[in-house]
C-alpha cells in the first residue's frame, strides 16, 4: 500500500467562474490557472501521482502547453487515473479539504464526490471531501484564493 499527499493553490479573480470538484460554484469570482484551475482535483491529481512515484501534474500537464488551456480538470484526472491503472494500481481511497473563506460549499460537496467517483472508477464511499475556512486568516481568510490538500492510499494489483 502507498500513501500520497497533494496539495494546490490558486488565486481568486474576478474574471473567472469558480470550478471545484468538477462542479460550478455560485459565486462572484473564480481560480485563476491555465486550466480551469480545479484546486480539488489538482490536490487529488498530484496525491495519486505521488503514491505511485510518477511525478506531478506541473511535469505531465504544463502549463505553457497550449493543449491544456482552459481543460477541464476532470479530463486530466481520467488521465491521471488511467496512468495508475496502467501502473497495476488500485485507488483505495481519497481525502481531501477545500480551505476557502466564501463561498459556503456544503450543498456542492455530494455532487463533487459523484465526478471525482465515476473519473476514478471507486465507490463514492471511498471518497471524502471536506470544507474549511481559516477564520480570515492567511490567504484564503482574506478572500486572495482557495487551496486543497488531498490523501489518498493506493495498491498493487495483482494478478
Amino acid at each position: 500500500m502507498r500513501v500520497g499527499h497533494g496539495y494546490d493553490v490558486h488565486a481568486l479573480t474576478p474574471q473567472r467562474q469558480l470550478i471545484l470538484g468538477g462542479v460550478k460554484i455560485d459565486h462572484s469570482m473564480g481560480l485563476l490557472g491555465h486550466s480551469d484551475a480545479d484546486v480539488l482535483v489538482h490536490a487529488i491529481m498530484d496525491s495519486l501521482l505521488g503514491a505511485a512515484c510518477m511525478g506531478d501534474i506541473g511535469k505531465l500537464f504544463p502549463d505553457n502547453d497550449n493543449s491544456f488551456k482552459g481543460i477541464s480538470s476532470l479530463v486530466l484526472l481520467k488521465k491521471v487515473c488511467a496512468d495508475i491503472y496502467r501502473n497495476n494500481y488500485k485507488i483505495c481511497n481519497i481525502d481531501s479539504t477545500i480551505i476557502a473563506q466564501q463561498p459556503k460549499l456544503s450543498e456542492y460537496i455530494y455532487k463533487m464526490r459523484e465526478n471525482i467517483s465515476t473519473i476514478c472508477s471507486i465507490d463514492i464511499e471511498c471518497i471524502s471531501i471536506k470544507a474549511t475556512t481559516e477564520e480570515k486568516l492567511g490567504f484564503t481568510g482574506k478572500l486572495e484564493g482557495i487551496s486543497a490538500h488531498s490523501v489518498c492510499l493506493i495498491d498493487k494489483k495483482y494478478s
